[in-house]
């Protein structure tokens, strides 16, 4: 199959492959994964991916909810996407803890009935899906009927000032954005391209110690987009992330085994990611810094 020139998923795994990790053992110690967030204790900073209706791709007959299943069982956060309430009330059953992340619909009042919903059954954070406004085409995008429209910097303070919970923006690429996500009193942003929406998209490890410096610590900060391995999530926390959504690495295992694949899989990359922090002295994920990070100049320089 041809790959095309542009395509950022191509130069995403590039970047990922550009990063190296120096090596340093003494006074080394066995490390822990454990994950704060939102006042909950995780065994790992390695999450799903805010995905939707896997029944239609053929990934499992109820495949969100068993994605929420092996979230659960690794004690790992899950989030949802798109999705009826009904299927999110069948995740949370799962006694997952869950973010829910909602598109930028048209229709405000729409957006802000699912925040609430998502609040009143107890997902741990709230969120909307900004990179979604527009299609291929730079038309208004249109999901599933829905028309999806872009949002102001006034719109995003609305939404945050709508719930209690914790409010995220995914599809953050840039400082401008992220500076505007601070300014609307966001707590959280999801550095990511979607999944190359858009051809010739700077990888979000290129970007993402520019945004870190931009918010000085004052909102939290995760990486979706590529994650395949647990060395992928400790470039990403060495770059400054909290956590990371994994999306396409979970799902073979899901179609394969439901809940106990997804559950297997991310036990695997967070093995990976302790192997990681063994091997340069990194206890915990919060002492994971950028000074173990090289960039192999074949591919930038």
């Amino acid at each position: 199959m041809e790959i095309k020139r542009g395509d950022a998923n191509r130069i995403t795994r590039e970047y990922f492959d550009s990063l190296l990790i120096e090596m340093r053992h003494i006074d080394a110690v066995l490390p822990s994964t454990e994950f704060e967030l939102f006042g909950e204790i995780f065994s790992t900073p390695i999450m799903t991916a805010a995905l939707s209706h896997l029944d239609h791709f053929g990934y499992h007959k109820d495949g969100m909810v068993e994605l929420a299943k092996g979230a659960k069982a690794a004690n790992a956060v899950m989030w949802a996407g798109m999705g009826s309430e009904n299927e999110l009330e069948r995740i949370l059953a799962t006694g997952a803890k869950t973010i829910k992340i909602v598109k930028p619909e048209a229709d405000n009042d729409i957006i802000l009935k699912k925040i609430a919903h998502a609040e009143n059954k107890g997902c741990i954070a709230v969120g909307i899906d900004l990179d979604h406004a527009f299609n291929h085409k730079g038309e208004y995008d249109e999901i599933e009927n829905m028309p999806m429209h872009p949002k102001s910097l006034d719109e995003v303070k609305k939404f945050v000032e709508s719930t209690k919970l914790p409010f995220i923006i995914k599809g953050v690429l840039s400082v401008t954005d992220a500076l505007k996500c601070l300014e609307a009193g966001v707590q959280c942003i999801v550095v990511s391209h979607h999944h190359g929406i858009m051809d010739y998209a700077a990888p979000p490890l290129m970007v993402l110690p520019k945004i870190v410096k931009a918010v000085g610590g004052k909102m939290k900060i995760f990486v979706d987009c590529g994650i395949e391995s647990g060395y992928d999530a400790f470039k990403a926390i060495a770059l400054g992330a909290q956590a990371v959504s994994a999306g396409r690495s979970i799902l073979e295992p899901l179609r394969e085994k439901g809940g106990e694949g997804v559950c297997e899989a991310i036990k695997t990359q967070t093995t990976q990611l302790a192997a990681a922090m063994a091997r340069t002295s990194f206890a915990t994920i919060t002492e994971i810094d950028s000074s173990v990070i090289c960039k192999e100049p074949r591919y930038f320089s």
